[in-house]
């Protein structure tokens, strides 16, 4: 029976390492939205999600109106509400209707939170080869326009324009057909470019629902938006951003958090589970530019790891003296080739920790031979907490209770692992692919480190530094 617990308590810690923990049950949730450091979205039904820190969700988020599929956007120092109160085909029509209505705040614990009356900004009559649902928001950085793409499978994705002041349509404003074979759709902006992501295929069909996010993009938020081979989504192109992988199944709804330059996270639902019971669930993944295209990062995983500075290509390594291999070979120019050939075994921790120093010891850059003071574990921490997308880990020389270290002085070390919060990372993977390391707590500091990482300050020293996007002084490759 031991050993049966033992087995359960290592199965959730995996689970918890790969998938949002608490209870982050949702279906069609808005874009993440902070507010008074928490974070909340909102799904069809009403309601929706809250977290402390971006890595444990519950519920308790309050949103009046019912119906299907919000979105939430911050304008100012108000939060702008955005859903469909039916259509979709939900009740058997598509008669549906879009409305918009203002908050001060999204704490519903708060004396600021109230909604005001809900405000209809389009519809559509059941009738007509379109469907008013599932309505995505875009504040225009460029211009201050706000927009708003709306429609699902049954006919076309559609835009129209608000007044970002008083969340109505724009006097006048004509709806504009820009999409079709999708639902679920949001725009962003980016460098030049307005991204149109929608979400193709089925749904509502847990493990068996085969919902998938594809793009386009154009240099006009009205179109037209054409994918990565020249097709135009008017006539059901895209490009695939995240399917079906790492037992989920059909992500949809898309939503794009900026956290710092060059740390961005997308969030979606996935239809089903298969760790969660085929539950329909919060997802969150790294956000990846590629040739000018968002795809969908690989969710970190757990493991022993070279830990490579994109600065040089130099390995981050315990700071003790290099212990050569013994081998026995034969002269580079006087090779036998009918003598056998016996493989070099790797070097063990054994051979070489007893030559190591006690207690605290440095950390530095080196050339990447393999070799045990160049191997880190990296373990995930969810009891710890966690951030925008992922766990806490520790990061200990891979067989020992060595942990990296964050200072009071802005260094980086090793000491033996004691819990404490300056043995806690963030590990983010940056929209280029690399990752930026981050300490959680700096000693002598009150709140959490979101300032300093990992920092290669020369080719072989190692420190703690402002991240810096633009530096590949800040990056690192996990092998």
């Amino acid at each position: 029976m031991k050993r049966i617990h033992s087995l359960l308590a290592a199965m959730a810690v995996a689970l918890s390492a790969n998938a949002q923990i608490g209870q982050p049950y949702i279906h069609d949730p808005s874009t993440i939205a902070e507010c008074d450091g928490k974070y909340y979205t909102f799904g069809t039904g009403g309601g929706g999600l809250i977290s402390e820190d971006g890595w444990t969700w519950h519920g308790g988020a309050e949103r009046p109106g019912g119906g299907a599929a919000p979105d939430v956007l911050k304008i100012g120092d108000r939060y702008l509400v955005i859903y469909g109160a039916t259509g979709g085909g939900l009740g058997g029509g598509h008669n549906g209707r879009i409305l918009t209505m203002w908050n001060k705040t999204l704490d519903p614990k708060s004396p600021d939170f109230h909604y005001t009356e809900a405000v209809e900004v389009c519809s559509s009559d059941g009738m007509e080869d379109q469907d008013a649902i599932d309505p995505g928001l875009l504040l225009d950085p460029t211009t201050g326009r706000l927009w708003v793409s709306y429609g699902t499978y049954f006919g076309t994705i559609r835009l129209i324009e608000l007044d970002p002041q008083t969340g109505e349509r724009v006097k006048g404003n004509v709806e504009k057909d820009i999409a079709i074979d999708c639902e679920a759709t949001d725009l962003i902006y980016r460098d030049g470019w307005y991204y149109l992501l929608g979400t193709h295929g089925t749904c509502c069909d847990g493990v068996n629902s085969t919902y998938n996010i594809v793009v386009g993009r154009s240099r006009s938020v009205e179109g037209p938006y054409m994918d990565n081979v020249g097709r135009d989504m008017f006539h059901g192109g895209g490009k695939m951003v995240i399917a079906a992988g790492d037992r989920v199944c059909g992500p949809g709804h898309f939503g794009r958090t900026i956290i710092d330059e060059g740390i961005e996270i997308m969030s979606c639902h996935y239809e089903a589970d298969f760790d969660q019971g085929g539950r329909s669930v919060l997802g969150i993944r790294p956000l990846l530019w590629k040739n000018g295209w968002p795809v969908a990062g690989n969710r970190f995983k757990e493991g022993v790891y070279e830990i490579e500075s994109e600065r040089r290509g130099y390995s981050l390594e315990l700071a003790v003296d290099f212990v050569r291999i013994e081998q026995q070979r034969q002269a580079f120019w006087n090779i036998d080739p009918n003598e056998p050939v016996v493989p070099v075994p790797n070097q063990t921790l054994e051979q070489v920790a007893g030559t190591w120093p006690q207690g605290e010891v440095g950390v530095r850059c080196g050339d990447y031979m393999f070799r045990p003071h160049q191997h880190w574990k990296i373990e995930a921490k969810p009891e710890a907490g966690g951030y925008l997308g992922g766990p806490l880990y520790q990061i200990t020389i891979d067989g020992t209770n060595r942990a990296l270290t964050a200072t009071a002085n802005l260094e980086v070390t090793t000491r033996t692992a004691d819990g404490s919060s300056a043995q806690l990372w963030r590990i983010e993977q940056a929209t280029d692919g690399t990752y930026r390391i981050m300490p959680y707590l700096i000693p002598g500091q009150d709140t959490p480190n979101t300032k300093y990482c990992l920092y290669s300050a020369g080719d072989s020293t190692p420190t703690l530094a402002e991240w810096d996007f633009g530096s590949d002084n800040s990056k690192w490759n996990l092998k």
